[in-house]
């Protein structure tokens, strides 16, 4: 007889169709391991693998060495690798009641506490040591200090491009007494700038300082400084190679990505007696823990609800508006400090966020929510231009910029979600409206299926373009809005049935793979 079974792409059309139209049923979820080989990525097991063989080591570890020497350490993955393991142990802890995963999180934990500024005695941009975790390149505004012969500091030219460590900096002599030229060539974006004939003579119209600032922004969006007490005609630099270097500052979206499941860990102890007789001292430490890194960021937080780079932090868009993930990033361990503590600081804070994260949503014909990257009617947002004095300018580091006004991706999307949810949950913010218009966003905007009907994702809120398989790996970061809508749960699975991650698998363990136990951890917690 033939064969009539339904292929594994026939399956995988049929997961999708039901996932995005409400009809998956028991033939089509029974029927996916036929094409999983092998992998359930609904099933304990495969989490519990995979942390093991993450527990081996590798990037997104917690070693951040006081030689700064690793890049990994420097360009904050205990925020984008290690935190997703910890948040992975939350889900689940609460998917299966077993102490095993509170335990595996304080062992963890403990690691990541231990590599705090303040631990470590290293300091930020100001020469502070704080109880946080600093980062640098590739986010952090770059510096090349141009010297004179002597080794005296003439000039500092300022790199605000991401990857700004990536730039070569030449200097050589110019065409006219007094003056020098300088190439900057960036390898990671594959951009060069040759600027000629500069000089350090403040009254010249060839004045460095002033050159660069018209042009700025430019391809690599430069600045400069004078470094000089009394500025004079006929300081020249010596020539040859310098080195651009970038200058440590702690992001409050890291703080918030890794605080979120330790203030999760409190939340859950606070709220039983038997997690409280076992966990009592380690909830207290962490608490204090949590409470002393968000008080790091108090100096960026507005009353409006989000968090501002404050003007001079070498940043690229310092004195604008954070964009709205990494303002309520850091809602989302305000939401677990507020219902561990009950403090009223953080129960206002949160209540601020969910404000102004309803303010920027708004509804699409589908009844479902879309917002953009960076809050609408901010700066970046409508744009800024220079004033013609960098004492005035929004900026210091990028004099004009913006307008941006691009949807949120569904990356930094599933940070917003996950506040959103959470702060609903505390009661202190948001309706149940609204967790089911940010579900159809989802199913509506984000699901969808290739030209071939196979399940898929758009880059998207607003449901852009397809994503590819890095893109889709990201989609059950939105398993909150679940209880919602069932088919958020199922088109992730058939997303993850489709692709196949695996530790394994383009590299992943080589570079980190905390998103994919975070992952595996939501398709568990969510799944019936």
């Amino acid at each position: 007889m033939p064969d009539i079974r339904p292929s594994r792409r026939d399956l995988l059309r049929l997961t999708a169709a039901g996932a995005v139209a409400g009809t998956v049923g028991s033939a089509v979820g029974s029927a996916l391991p036929a094409y999983a080989d092998g992998i359930d990525y609904t099933a304990r097991k495969t989490f519990d693998d995979w942390d093991r063989l993450f527990q081996e080591g590798g990037p997104g570890q917690p070693d951040q060495p006081n030689d700064n020497t690793n890049r990994d350490g420097r360009s904050g993955m205990l925020a984008w690798s290690q935190s997703y393991v910890l948040l992975g142990l939350v889900r689940m802890y609460e998917k299966y009641r077993d102490t095993y995963y509170l335990d595996r999180l304080i062992d963890n934990v403990d690691q990541v506490l231990a590599v705090r500024d303040s631990e470590r005695g290293v300091t930020d941009y100001r020469g502070l040591s704080l109880p946080a975790w600093r980062a640098d390149h590739p986010y952090t505004t770059g510096y090349a200090t141009l010297a004179d012969s002597n080794g005296q500091p003439l000039l500092d030219l300022r790199e605000a491009l991401s990857y700004a460590e990536d730039t070569t900096v030449t200097v050589t002599a110019g065409t006219r007494p007094d003056t020098f030229t300088v190439q900057l060539v960036n390898t990671f974006v594959n951009r060069t700038v040759t600027l000629t004939d500069l000089s350090l003579d403040p009254a010249s119209p060839d004045y460095a300082v002033s050159r660069i600032y018209a042009a700025a922004p430019g391809p690599l969006q430069l600045t400069a400084v004078d470094r000089r007490p009394t500025p004079r005609a006929g300081d020249v630099p010596r020539t040859g190679p310098y080195e651009m270097q970038c200058k440590p500052v702690i992001f409050a979206v890291h703080t918030g990505m890794i605080t979120y499941p330790i203030a999760s860990f409190v939340r859950l102890v606070a709220g039983s007696p038997v997690l409280r007789r076992r966990y009592r001292r380690k909830a207290a430490e962490y608490l204090m823990a949590c409470r002393e890194a968000v008080a790091v960021h108090e100096w960026e937080y507005e009353d409006g609800g989000h968090l501002i780079w404050p003007k001079a932090q070498p940043l690229a868009y310092d004195g604008c508006e954070q964009p709205i993930n990494q303002s309520v990033g850091l809602g989302q361990t305000l939401v677990e400090l507020a219902l561990a503590t009950g403090d009223s600081g953080y129960r206002r804070k949160v209540a601020a966020m969910g404000r102004m994260l309803a303010g920027q949503v708004t509804v699409d014909a589908a009844d479902a929510y879309l917002w953009h990257y960076w809050p609408a009617g901010g700066r970046i947002y409508e744009g800024f231009t220079k004033t013609g004095n960098p004492e005035t300018d929004v900026s210091i580091f990028t004099p004009s910029g913006g307008p941006a006004r691009q949807f949120e991706d569904i990356s930094h999307g599933a940070i917003d979600v996950e506040f959103a949810v959470r702060a609903f949950r505390a009661r202190l913010a948001f309706t149940g409206r609204d967790m089911e218009r940010i579900a159809r966003t989802f199913t509506q905007n984000v699901a969808t299926t290739d030209a071939n009907g196979l399940p898929a994702v758009h880059t998207t809120v607003a449901g852009t373009t397809i994503g590819a398989a890095s893109v889709a790996h990201q989609a059950p970061r939105w398993m909150q809005v679940s209880p919602w809508d069932p088919k958020v749960h199922a088109h992730c699975l058939a997303l993850y049935n489709r692709y196949q991650p695996t530790p394994e698998r383009d590299g992943q363990q080589a570079i980190g793979f905390g998103w994919l136990l975070a992952n595996v951890a939501y398709l568990n917690w969510g799944a019936r």
